[in-house]
């Protein structure tokens, strides 16, 4: 009888070498996983690029690699979706680092940073400065694999019920906040909470909160947040840009073949590419009806921002304090955004 010699890949085959020189081609285990969604498959580009990641993995690979789509809850809460993944019983899961900081708080980072890098200079240091590899690095200590699989424009700062006119309208606000700007609003005096968007709106209506801040204008049209509040603030100082990332089980990877790991990679890195730029295309019409449902767009003025920048020097300095893979990553970023800063002077104009 052949004894194996080596096995190589070609997409869902493996074709295998015996000792006589025969090649027996071998189909690769089919992929079937649950894909835990943190956000409504019908979300405009958070919802709507998983699905698409769903139908080019299909695509890509023949039908080999078949992943469902589940609606955030379905499996399990959104905000448990770390800790479902890295046990198992869920295999993959679509999410943004931020949201499991409360488990691992360098991977904030690996999200959004206030007053951070647009998307351009956060994907340089992401694939070509040093973060992936950090990125890599933290997720495997809690048996997950991360893929950077989109990144967004900036989002909006906020809606609020009533103009802000000075920084004492911000104190005492209960406001639906996000990750690191989170931190820096408590810093200004507003009581903060992270919620999933499908619980924003209730809460709002309700009064649980006075406040909410979520994502760009074509994301928080659809959630119907104008109905509520007409004020609606930019830029967003806290999220610049804003990676996306799919989270697989680390076992369940390792169980992949090589070819079948380049699947999950390019249709990610494919996902990256149209975030960016259909996100960036499609905000236009959505200002546009926002504006013709009465809401008013403010930008903050100079006053306000410099207190944010101030309130983000002092939450950093405390974050990096705290958490050792804080400092390395946030040491590793603005090392790159120090450097990139020559490049981005003399290239870019003013």
């Amino acid at each position: 009888m052949d004894r194996l010699l080596g096995v190589s890949s070609d997409e869902a085959v493996q074709v295998v070498s015996t000792e006589t020189g025969a090649e027996i081609k071998i189909s690769a285990a089919p992929v079937r996983w649950k894909l835990a969604s943190a956000y409504a498959g019908s979300a405009q580009l958070l919802g709507t690029l998983g699905h698409r990641l769903v139908q080019n993995l299909d695509q890509a690979s023949d039908g080999n690699i078949k992943l469902k789509f589940f609606e955030p809850g379905a499996l399990v809460p959104a905000l448990e979706i770390f800790d479902a993944v890295a046990s198992g019983s869920v295999e993959a899961g679509w999410a943004t680092p931020g949201f499991w900081a409360g488990k691992v708080p360098a991977l904030q980072l690996f999200s959004a940073v206030p007053f951070g890098p647009a998307a351009p200079e956060y994907m340089a240091w992401m694939y070509f400065g040093g973060g992936r590899e950090l990125y890599d690095e933290i997720y495997a200590r809690h048996n997950i694999k991360g893929i950077p699989c989109g990144i967004f424009p900036p989002e909006a700062s906020g809606w609020f019920r009533t103009e802000i006119t000075s920084l004492d309208d911000l104190k005492g606000l209960k406001m639906r906040f996000f990750a690191l700007g989170a931190k820096v609003m408590e810093k200004v005096g507003v009581s903060t909470q992270l919620l999933a968007g499908g619980d924003i709106f209730p809460a709002l209506e309700l009064g649980t909160i006075d406040a909410a801040e979520y994502a760009s204008p074509v994301i928080d049209k659809d959630l119907g947040f104008y109905q509520i509040a007409k004020h609606y603030y930019f830029p967003g100082w806290h999220q610049q840009s804003t990676w996306l990332d799919l989270i697989i089980n680390l076992e369940k990877w390792n169980g992949l073949t090589p070819v079948q790991q380049s699947q999950f990679e390019m249709a990610c890195g494919d996902s990256v590419r149209h975030s960016i730029a259909r996100g960036e295309a499609i905000q236009v019409p959505a200002l546009e009806f926002l504006a013709e449902q009465g809401v008013q767009f403010h930008l903050w003025p100079k006053e306000f921002l410099d207190t944010y920048a101030a309130a983000w020097e002092e939450v950093v300095t405390d974050e990096v304090d705290r958490d050792e893979d804080f400092a390395r990553v946030w040491a590793s970023l603005s090392e790159f955004r120090s450097s990139y800063e020559t490049w981005h002077d003399l290239g870019y104009l003013q």
